[in-house]
């Protein structure tokens, strides 16, 4: 049996099958989880949680992608906006920030894609439109994602709305996302359970691993 019945928070369950559900691994970069002094931050506390999580969904046998918030090397596809703050292309311990071909932009070695695992890379923080992720899930018969990784407030979350919208039922592994600041965690995670859970249902890892059977 490769479908599950997941406990999440609030007295929900989730309950995908592995033929139809994807799990979205989102940009874990090193440039997101490697301060400027090359030394793991605050965040990549949760890089052996979602290495647990990935090995489980692979055991499980469902479709993995693996997403990078990446840009241009003459930055033709950065917007005014975020060209105004100055962060896209800056110099990092790794080369110029969130540059496609950056060793700083690629995945952090403990999590690296295995081969035949979809890569997308998208300019911008949802990955689910304007990127060929959604194609890539319609053509997987895929109606169940479940989502983790970083920034919880802007790239996890930027794409759960999107997914949301796409149709998707939607489930979010609290303990492997992380933000920034604490605060900024939790009141994302607070917004996807606002108004009855419009944004999908949200999950622990260990409720999660207990609940779910591996492939035939």
């Amino acid at each position: 049996m490769t479908s599950c019945k997941i406990n999440c928070w609030h007295n929900r369950t989730f309950e995908p099958e592995a033929a139809s559900t994807a799990f979205l691994a989102i940009d874990m970069q090193r440039d997101f989880l490697i301060d400027k002094d090359g030394q793991p931050n605050e965040m990549a506390r949760i890089i052996p949680a979602f290495s647990r999580l990935t090995e489980a969904m692979r055991h499980w046998g469902c479709l993995i992608v693996h997403t990078r918030e990446s840009y241009a090397e003459d930055l033709s596809d950065v917007s005014a906006h975020k060209a105004s703050q100055g962060y896209v292309g800056r110099p990092g311990p790794f080369g110029k920030y969130l540059i496609r071909g950056q060793h700083g932009c690629d995945f952090v070695d403990e999590l690296k894609p295995l081969p035949g695992e979809p890569v997308i890379d998208q300019p911008g923080f949802g990955k689910v439109h304007g990127s060929g992720l959604r194609e890539l899930l319609q053509t997987n018969g895929i109606t169940h994602l479940i989502l983790a990784g970083v920034t919880t407030q802007c790239c996890v979350h930027s794409t759960l709305r999107e997914a949301v919208d796409a149709g998707y039922w939607c489930l979010t592994v609290a303990d492997c996302c992380a933000s920034p600041q604490q605060t900024w965690h939790d009141a994302a995670l607070d917004i996807i359970a606002s108004e009855n859970h419009l944004f999908g249902s949200i999950c622990d890892l260990q409720d999660l691993i207990t609940n779910l059977p591996s492939k035939a």
